[in-house]
Parts: C-alpha cells; sequence; structure tokens
C-alpha cells in the first residue's frame, strides 16, 4: 500500500487519481477514514507535507487494510453497466454544460484554458493540467448546478495557483463566496452520483 500511495499525480486535481482523497482545513491533526465505497479519505491542516501524510498512512497502514477489506466486504454489488448510446449521450450533454461554464467563468476570472475532456473516473471530479486542459467527470450533471459551478471554478482557478494553498481558496472565495457548501455537498453525497443512472 506504502507504494501505492507514493505514485500519487501531483496535487492538481479536486481529488486524487488513486489512492485517496486528501482534504485540507482548518484542522490540527491528520485523520483517515474509510467511506462506504472503499475510499480512503485523508483530512489534513492547511500547509502539512505530502510526505508527512505519506508517513502518517503508513503508520496506519494496518488500520486502513482492516477497514478497507471489512468495506469491500460488505460493498453492495456495482449497477449494471449503462448501455454505450446511453453513456454517450450523458457525455455529450456534460461537455455542453462543461463548455459553456468553463467558458462563462473563464471570462469573470480572466484566465484561459485548453482543451475541455470529458471523462469517467472514479475518485476525480475534475483536473486542470499544467497546460491548462480541463477534465471533468460526466456523472457531475446529476449534482446541483451549484456544484457544477463549484467544480469550473476551482479546477479554473488553478490558472493561477497549481495547489490548493490559501492564495488558491481565495480565488475561489472570490468567485463563489459560499464554495464550501459545495465542497460539503460532494463529501456528502458525492457517492450517490455513481447509482443516479
Amino acid at each position: 500500500m506504502a507504494d501505492r500511495l507514493r505514485q500519487l499525480e501531483e496535487d492538481r486535481g479536486t481529488e486524487y487519481p488513486e489512492g485517496y482523497e486528501l482534504i485540507y482545513s482548518s484542522r490540527r491533526t491528520l485523520a483517515v477514514q474509510i467511506t462506504a465505497a472503499g475510499q480512503v479519505r485523508v483530512r489534513a491542516p492547511r500547509r502539512t507535507s505530502r510526505a508527512s501524510i505519506d508517513r502518517f498512512l503508513i503508520e496506519k497502514e494496518a488500520w486502513i487494510l482492516k477497514y478497507l477489506t471489512r468495506a469491500f466486504e460488505h460493498a453492495s454489488p456495482p449497477p449494471p453497466p449503462l448501455p454505450e448510446s446511453e453513456r454517450r449521450r450523458y457525455m455529450e450533454l456534460a461537455r455542453e454544460i462543461f463548455t459553456r461554464k468553463a467558458a462563462y467563468y473563464a471570462s469573470v476570472m480572466k484566465v484561459t484554458y485548453g482543451r475541455i475532456s470529458i471523462r469517467e473516473q472514479k475518485t476525480r471530479w475534475g483536473s486542470c493540467s499544467s497546460k491548462g486542459n480541463l477534465n471533468f467527470n460526466w456523472r457531475l450533471i446529476f449534482a446541483p448546478e451549484e456544484v457544477l459551478d463549484y467544480i469550473v471554478v476551482h479546477e479554473l482557478a488553478h490558472r493561477r495557483e497549481m495547489n490548493h494553498s490559501q492564495a488558491f481558496y481565495d480565488i475561489v472565495e472570490s468567485v463563489l463566496p459560499e464554495y464550501k457548501k459545495e465542497q460539503k455537498w460532494l463529501r456528502e453525497h458525492g457517492e450517490s452520483l455513481w447509482t443516479a443512472v
């Protein structure tokens, strides 16, 4: 597990692509939890180094593996796959929505971006590459409108700050003053988007 955790990509998306989800906040200590879907979620004080987080996870490895095993044993079977034609229709709809929202918020924030890709990733809602290419998870179309706005603004804010620093969140807050409500919605209801269709 430690090797897998060390292979995480650069911190530039809403969630890490594999291994664990990392949420920075004003808390004072590190904490780890296993979601019902078997996702490792780490909550960390702002400015905690990646090395400190990795050491913490290695220390908690036995506990994590125990509860991951338990989560997988009790996991409900995955929903049947969507017919390809329906999936394509949802992805086209997502492309229309995110293309429109990205253009609008980029003009508000005075930033540019590259191409937009629509994907289906299990642990990531959006990302912004160092070249300014944006990726969005098509399943977000089943979330409230405000959540879509937050994801778009979050990724566009990376065009100025390729990190999750206070400066980054200041940019997000300048556009969406109540963005924490959308963060909370994703934490509490994000997993439900996987059973929306």
